[in-house]
């Protein structure tokens, strides 16, 4: 079987994943037709898929491609609802990072 890897990122990270299919956690601040403002340890743009039903102020998971100008084209995405750990995610981003060799190709 063969499957995309999808790191789990943050904003801050976009940058190193140009072109890339990730995973992110993040809070719905602003939602503009197509578009929505999600944040995750800083604010991302992120263009939804057209049948996406996202409500402000939850959270949600994306599988995205990191876009030249580090906007997210998503792919799939999972409403989380309103009660979700941030920093049990960014602690998870971190151990994704820091053994990277376990979770996906360099």
């Amino acid at each position: 079987m063969n499957s995309e890897q999808t790191p789990r990122i943050n904003s801050t990270m976009l940058e190193n994943f140009i072109n890339r299919t990730i995973r992110m956690v993040g809070k719905v601040l602003e939602l503009r037709g197509e578009t929505a403002t999600v944040d995750s340890a800083g604010s991302a743009l992120i263009h939804m898929a057209s049948n996406t039903h996202w409500a402000i102020g939850h959270y949600v998971e994306v599988v995205a491609k990191v876009q030249q100008d580090l906007s997210l084209k998503v792919l799939m995405s999972l409403d989380l609802g309103t009660d979700v750990d941030m920093n049990a995610y960014e602690a998870l981003v971190d151990a994704n990072h820091k053994f990277k060799e376990i979770f996906y190709d360099q």
